[in-house]
C-alpha cells in the first residue's frame, strides 16, 4: 500500500530566505493554499522570522544555503534539492529568485519534473552575462509575472519565453487588513511601541531600507513641507534594514540636518501591518525604481488608507489616477519618481482632503483591490498552473 507521502502531489517551492517581502509573503500564502487542498507543501530556503508561521500551518521547512550566488554552492544546491525532491516525492518544483532558481532548474530537469519560476522584481540588467544570469526566471515550464508590466518586461528580454508566461496579480489578504479586523489592543501595542499618541496625522512608509525605495524622498518632501510652513505629519519609516547599516546611517543624518528628528522616526521591521496601516492617515510608496508589482501601495489600499506611489513600474494597475481613469475613479496618486517637492505637495493635499472625499476614496480603493488583489484569487491561479503542469484538477 502506497503511503500518504507517495499518494498526494507535493510542491517544492525554492526561495533565498523567509524573512520579510512580498516573495517570502507569497511562498507562505501558496504553502496555505497546497496544505488546505490536500497536497503537500515543501519550502527550501535559509530560514527566517516566517519559517514558524510556515510550519504551523502544516507545511515543511528545509534549510539549505539557497541564498548564495557562488557558483561552486549552486551546483551543490542543484544536487542538494535532487535529494529533497526524491526523499519528499516532489511533483512540481518552482523557483521564486535567480540564485536559487539555477539550482532548481538543474534539479526538475535532472529528474523531469514540471518547473515554474515567479518573475517577482525587475532585475537589473547590464550586459550579455547579467542577462543570461537573469534568464532562469523566464526558463520555467510556466513563468508567472505579478502584474502586466512585468509580463511584457520578460517578453522584451526573453523571447523564448514568449507564450508560456501567465500574469497572477501578488494577492493581499483584504479581510485582516480591513481597519475592523484590527483589535484595540493592538492598536494600543504598536503605538507604545512606536511612541505615537495620536496628537497628529501619521503618514507612513512600509518598506525595506534600501536606496530604490526612496525613504529619502520622504525625508526630504517633510523637510519641504517644513519650510512651506504647513502643519506636519508625524512620518514614520517602517522596514528592515537588512545589514545596510551605512545607509541607516545617512537616513538618520538626514533627518538631523533637516531637523526632522521629532517629525520622522526610524522604527525597524513592523511585523504587524494592519496595525501599522490602522494607525495611519496616510501610506506613501516613494520608489525610485519600477515596483514590479507593489504590494505596500495593494495593502494601503484594502486598509482603506490614502496612498501616494511613484508613477512608474505597475503602479498604473494597482494604483488608479487620471488621465488613465476619471477623478471620479481615482483611488490614490502617483506623483514624479524622485520628485519631493510633487510629494510634498501630494502629502498636503491628501491631510487636507475633506471627510467625504476622503470615505469616498478609501472605498473605491478598497473595492479595487478586492476585485482584483486578493489572496484567494492569487493562490487559486497558481494552483491552477500546478495543476494543469501536472494534469490534475484543483477541485
Amino acid at each position: 500500500m502506497k503511503s500518504d507521502t507517495n499518494t498526494r502531489p507535493a510542491v517544492l517551492q525554492v526561495i533565498p530566505d523567509l524573512n520579510t517581502g512580498g516573495a517570502e509573503r507569497t511562498t507562505v500564502d501558496v504553502a496555505a493554499a497546497l496544505v488546505a487542498k490536500g497536497w503537500r507543501a515543501v519550502v527550501v530556503s535559509e530560514g527566517g522570522r516566517l519559517v514558524p508561521e510556515l510550519e504551523a500551518l502544516g507545511a515543511k521547512h528545509i534549510i539549505l544555503p539557497v541564498k548564495s550566488k557562488n557558483p561552486l554552492t549552486i551546483l551543490a544546491n542543484s544536487r542538494r534539492l535532487k535529494q529533497v525532491a526524491l526523499a519528499e516525492n516532489i511533483s512540481l518544483i518552482h523557483a521564486r529568485s535567480r540564485a536559487p532558481a539555477w539550482s532548481a532548474l538543474m534539479a526538475a530537469r535532472g529528474l523531469g519534473l514540471p518547473f515554474v519560476t515567479t518573475y517577482h522584481g525587475i532585475y537589473k540588467q547590464k550586459g550579455a552575462l547579467k542577462s543570461w544570469y537573469n534568464s532562469v526566471m523566464a526558463r520555467g515550464d510556466c513563468v508567472i509575472a505579478n502584474s502586466r508590466y512585468t509580463a511584457d518586461l520578460i517578453a522584451t528580454r526573453h523571447e523564448f519565453a514568449r507564450g508560456k508566461i501567465t500574469v497572477i496579480y501578488r494577492g493581499s489578504d483584504i479581510a485582516a487588513l480591513a481597519p475592523e479586523a484590527v483589535t484595540p489592543e493592538r492598536r494600543a501595542a504598536l503605538a507604545g511601541a512606536w511612541g505615537v499618541d495620536g496628537s497628529r496625522p501619521i503618514l507612513l512608509q512600509l518598506a525595506r531600507l534600501t536606496g530604490w525605495k526612496g525613504q529619502k524622498v520622504l525625508i526630504a518632501a517633510m523637510a519641504e513641507l517644513k519650510a512651506r510652513g504647513a502643519a506636519l505629519p508625524l512620518a514614520i519609516i517602517a522596514g528592515d534594514d537588512q545589514g545596510r547599516s551605512g545607509y541607516l546611517a545617512e537616513l538618520k543624518a538626514q533627518i538631523a540636518d533637516a531637523g526632522l528628528e521629532g517629525c520622522v522616526r526610524l522604527v525597524g521591521h513592523c511585523a504587524d501591518v494592519p496595525a501599522a496601516l490602522a494607525l495611519s492617515s496616510l501610506s506613501v510608496v516613494a520608489s525610485t525604481e519600477p515596483e514590479a508589482f507593489g504590494r505596500a501601495a495593494v495593502e494601503a489600499q484594502a486598509a482603506r488608507v490614502p496612498v501616494i506611489v511613484s508613477d512608474l513600474g505597475a503602479v498604473p494597475e494597482t494604483v488608479l489616477a487620471p488621465p488613465e481613469v476619471s477623478e471620479a475613479e481615482r483611488t490614490g496618486w502617483r506623483v514624479p519618481p524622485g520628485d519631493a517637492q510633487a510629494l510634498a505637495d501630494a502629502i498636503a493635499g491628501v491631510l487636507t482632503l475633506a471627510p467625504d472625499a476622503r470615505t469616498a476614496l478609501v472605498e473605491r480603493a478598497q473595492g479595487h483591490v478586492a476585485r482584483h488583489f486578493t489572496v484567494e484569487a492569487m493562490c487559486a491561479s497558481t494552483l491552477e498552473v500546478y495543476a494543469g503542469l501536472l494534469g490534475r484538477r484543483t477541485e
